[in-house]
């Protein structure tokens, strides 16, 4: 998609490390960069969606303030990059997912001011991860996206968008792919068959074979699409939400799909979503695909 990158703004210090973020990436892209403050005017006065058209001279110029700091942050991060301003009338998340239709990837911060101060700490990340119409990236830890691309890899058709999303930066930021897969002997592929006993003995070899073949069709194709990318293939085993936040500490980002298989299921809306949003040492980027 060739929409541009869209950034929630409420002027905290952690909106406005999204900013600089969004930017290099709106740059990286060749794309413009569209700003967004959502203000919550009342719905009896306003319907949803609206530009805004305030009354308060007093609050046009603090809203209007908190965009041209934005904008100033946007500009020193990418000179260069078209930078578009806007405030909508709506609670944020309704709004972030509005934009995110027409985006190619959506920014926010891990932390912020009034309405956005919960937008990854309640079912608010949740709901923009499972509803976005483009990719999600939550900036958090280290924003520098120093170090290669983190790909947590679960071999579902699910995540063949998280796959291809991690391969695209990669390929943008000129840094290598971490394609990290982890497993665990006693889950559910552990057993010969579906009838098994959870004391069953199990082969380990056997499984690490079948392990190292998902890992191996879950990046099929895309090093021919993005021959510029040295790809690292890492099979971990040992539980999946200490395996990816320790992994984390040496990643520019970490990518993940919005559903997976094993135990992936229901990632952004278990502890693994919120271990990774609440402990992750670099962004995390959320790719959903259409039909979730």
């Amino acid at each position: 998609m060739n929409g541009p990158v869209v950034v929630g703004v409420d002027g905290s210090p952690s909106s406005l490390t999204a900013v600089e973020v969004a930017a290099r990436e709106a740059g990286l892209r060749g794309v413009g960069l569209r700003l967004v403050h959502a203000f919550g005017w009342p719905a009896a006065l306003v319907p949803p969606g609206r530009p805004w058209e305030p009354s308060g001279a007093g609050l046009r110029e603090l809203i209007d303030g908190t965009l041209t700091k934005a904008e100033r942050r946007a500009h020193e991060a990418a000179p260069g990059i078209e930078v578009m301003r806007e405030v909508v009338v709506g609670e944020p998340v309704m709004v972030l997912e509005i934009e995110s239709r027409t985006a190619s990837l959506t920014v926010v911060g891990s932390r912020g001011l009034n309405r956005f101060g919960a937008l990854l700490l309640g079912s608010t990340a949740g709901h923009l991860s499972s509803h976005a119409a483009c990719p999600v990236l939550v900036v958090r830890g280290r924003p520098s996206q120093d170090g290669p691309v983190l790909l947590a890899v679960d071999g579902s058709p699910a995540a063949r968008g998280a796959v291809e999303f991690a391969f695209a930066q990669a390929s943008l930021h000129g840094t290598d792919l971490i394609a990290l897969h982890a497993w665990n002997p006693q889950g559910e592929r552990a057993y010969d068959g579906p009838s098994d006993p959870p004391f069953v003995t199990y082969d380990e070899d056997r499984l690490r074979d079948e392990e190292q073949r998902l890992l191996a069709e879950a990046l099929g194709g895309l090093g021919e699409k993005y021959p510029d990318v040295t790809v690292h293939r890492r099979l971990a085993r040992g539980r999946i939400r200490h395996t990816l936040i320790e992994a984390s500490a040496d990643a520019g980002l970490v990518v993940v799909g919005a559903r997976g298989r094993g135990g992936f299921t229901g990632l952004l809306l278990g502890s693994v979503s919120q271990a990774l949003l609440h402990h992750a040492h670099c962004p995390v980027a959320v790719v959903r695909t259409g039909e979730e």
